[in-house]
């Protein structure tokens, strides 16, 4: 779940000792990435716990760790780590709707009022003007409930420790929006808002009778064989093997900072916006899959990729439907999706036939530049 506003998902904090190792499959043992894992033991060296991450091409798999999994025992991180991936769970979810589409039981020009009568309205909001393409390409100007200033208060600053087991429904989530004016009218701009991917899984849930979590499962987990992937609700623990997740639990966290262990969690805060857990091998496969054309078929990925401008402070430079363009400064670009949630910071991508996919994960939100990394990777010098 991507929080936007009061703060970035990685700041400068503290400096944590490197361990790094280095893991490839024996078949082509003598390939490094180099570069890669430069960028990831910066990474530690500029203050996140630790990285672990996974190049998957045609031929090959590399990964690359650097750093611990726990700051108390230094146990490094594992290639096989679970991690909460935060708004990557959004192409999920526009995934599933776009097969809806494709199978013709929704229109992307449907309106929310159509699906969700009277959820969206109030302090000029207004669900009959909003479509459902506007929701998954954050064109709607629906205020984003995670820069609530008492939900931020709540959720990414002390007052953390006493509402992290907290239960929000997801009408609970539209109502905290619901309670700020837009942004700007239904198509007029673009706006980073996890409201819109709450209502996108509820609209997944009144068009097919089942959770979005159910639909994910079965329409994408359980046929590419995704096990190390999970959709809970309110389930607070992290699935073995996993690491520990690390936040400054500030606004405006500063390198001598308080480290708090977030690792538990009721992710109901982030719901179809960015509750889901994976790992980095999973990741892979999905995207893989996805920009390869193996769960949409044409017309729906072409939606998907056709993207709209963003601004700062994002270092992406489009967004489609649940999926972000990468410009790399060596030419060409990445598809995938970023993703953040206390304690976690992931970014998965792949290029645009899926053949070349890496996924990686820092287990503290404060420091980093995750970029950085996926540049390593995708333009070595």
């Amino acid at each position: 779940m991507a929080k936007c506003g009061a703060r970035t998902a990685a700041t400068m904090g503290l400096v944590v000792a490197a361990l790094t190792v280095s893991f490839t499959t024996p078949a082509r043992a003598s390939v490094t990435h180099p570069q890669t894992q430069a960028a990831m033991d910066a990474a530690v060296k500029a203050g996140v716990p630790g990285v672990t991450g996974q190049v998957t091409e045609k031929y090959s798999i590399w990964t690359g760790m650097s750093g611990v999994g726990n700051l108390t025992t230094k146990v490094p991180r594992s290639p096989v780590d679970r991690y909460r991936i935060g708004s990557t769970t959004k192409t999920f979810v526009a995934t599933v709707l776009l097969q809806l589409e494709a199978e013709g039981k929704l229109s992307l020009n449907d309106t929310l009022d159509k699906w969700l009568p009277g959820v969206v309205q109030g302090n000029g909001n207004d669900g009959k003007q909003i479509t459902v393409r506007q929701v998954l390409d954050h064109t709607s100007g629906i205020f984003s409930y995670t820069s609530d200033p008492v939900f931020l208060e709540n959720g990414f600053t002390e007052k953390f420790l006493q509402h992290r087991y907290d239960t929000y429904t997801p009408a609970q989530l539209v109502g905290i929006a619901m309670s700020h004016a837009p942004l700007f009218a239904p198509g007029a701009g673009w706006s980073y808002s996890n409201t819109d991917y709450v209502l996108a899984g509820m609209v997944v849930e009144k068009v097919t009778g089942r959770s979005y979590g159910s639909e994910i499962d079965r329409r994408i987990l359980k046929p590419l064989g995704l096990y190390a992937t999970s959709v809970p609700t309110t389930a607070s623990s992290m699935p073995l093997p996993s690491s520990r997740a690390y936040s400054k639990l500030s606004l405006q966290p500063t390198p001598a900072g308080k480290t708090y262990d977030v690792t538990e969690l009721n992710p109901s805060e982030a719901g179809s916006a960015g509750a889901m857990i994976s790992d980095s091998d999973d990741l892979n496969k999905f995207f893989s899959a996805l920009l390869g054309g193996r769960l949409l078929p044409a017309a729906q990925l072409k939606e998907m990729k056709t993207t709209v401008p963003v601004g700062a402070p994002y270092p992406f430079n489009g967004y489609g439907l649940g999926l972000m363009r990468t410009d790399l400064p060596c030419g060409g670009s990445v598809w995938g999706h970023a993703g953040g949630i206390q304690g976690s910071v992931t970014q998965a991508v792949t290029t645009a036939d899926g053949g070349h996919s890496f996924s990686f994960n820092f287990n503290g939100d404060w420091a980093g530049d995750s970029q950085a990394v996926t540049n390593a990777e995708y333009c070595p010098k």
